[in-house]
């Protein structure tokens, strides 16, 4: 299954970066910036602008049990310079948890912490075969996004961005993600030191002048150790997305993921819902000003 899955992302992404387009984004007027919901694109945005944006992300389901999680998180999304963008943001989350295996009962609402993101477009799709961005999101916790205990944590996620208009009006992404974290529980000392990393393709289709649907392919590995030490499960996520032009200044994207296929470690059960949930789902409403 593994194997399967492995050459299916591949041979997508090949395919986006390889197969002759008949036009370039320019064309069409594609900003695949915020096109994705889980994923990202490799447009930054022009220089000087700014953005308000609301992210909304909910993870529900475990092994047994009750789980569920909302995260809010408010950016501010500034270009200084050409192809550079930078993005600051802040944290809240509400973890309501009840019964499940390995994590306290929990109901609150708390400050989660800060977010500071930095993207550097390479390649732009116009003048190259493909786009080409990267980006590193670092983060500070005070709250840990899976369990709500109060942590002391530090992450960050690198992530290589590639995309494609492959014919007029569709346009695909691929993504190479890798994220190491460091955390502190407060209230037992213990540290924990932990990783993902994962491959995700994505393509959207214009439908409207000012709505896009698609969806989204992403699997997962997570690993105990900053290094990808030792192995702790997998998951394969798919979904629908759909993007809305609100106006000329504000827009919305709208995603569901559920788990398709996973396991953990030394299990040979059907998902991994030790390191993952079963649902994934987000709301994002983006402001020009």
């Amino acid at each position: 299954m593994l194997e399967r899955v492995t050459k299916s992302l591949a041979a997508v992404a090949f395919a986006s970066v390889l197969f002759p387009a008949c036009g370039h984004a320019g064309d069409t007027g594609f900003d695949t910036e915020h096109l994705f919901g889980f994923m990202i694109g490799t447009d930054v945005g022009s220089r000087g602008e700014r953005e308000f944006q609301s992210e909304t992300t909910g993870r529900f389901g475990k092994n047994n049990g009750k789980y569920r999680t909302i995260g809010q998180q408010l950016e501010l999304e500034f270009v200084p310079i050409p192809n550079f963008r930078v993005e600051v943001g802040t944290a809240f989350a509400r973890h309501d948890i009840n019964g499940v295996p390995g994590i306290e009962d929990r109901r609150q609402l708390a400050w989660q912490g800060l977010s500071l993101e930095l993207r550097y477009r390479f390649m732009e799709r116009d003048t190259a075969p493909f786009g080409l961005t990267f980006a590193a999101e670092s983060n500070v916790s005070r709250v840990g996004a899976v369990s709500g205990a109060r942590v002391r944590s530090y992450g960050t996620e690198f992530t290589l961005a590639l995309d494609r208009e492959l014919v007029p009006n569709v346009v695909a992404a691929f993504n190479l993600t890798y994220q190491p974290e460091w955390t502190r529980v407060v209230e037992t000392g213990t540290a924990q030191y932990e990783s993902l990393v994962g491959a995700a393709v994505g393509a959207m289709i214009r439908v409207t002048p000012g709505v896009l649907v698609g969806g989204e392919v992403r699997y997962f590995r997570h690993y105990e150790g900053v290094g990808l030490d030792e192995f702790a499960g997998q998951a394969l996520f798919v979904g629908p997305t759909t993007y809305f032009q609100l106006s000329n200044h504000s827009r919305l994207t709208a995603t569901w993921s559920v788990q398709a296929w996973g396991r953990p470690a030394g299990s040979n059960a059907a998902l991994d819902l030790v390191n993952f949930e079963r649902h994934q789902a987000r709301l994002v409403f983006g402001v020009n000003f």
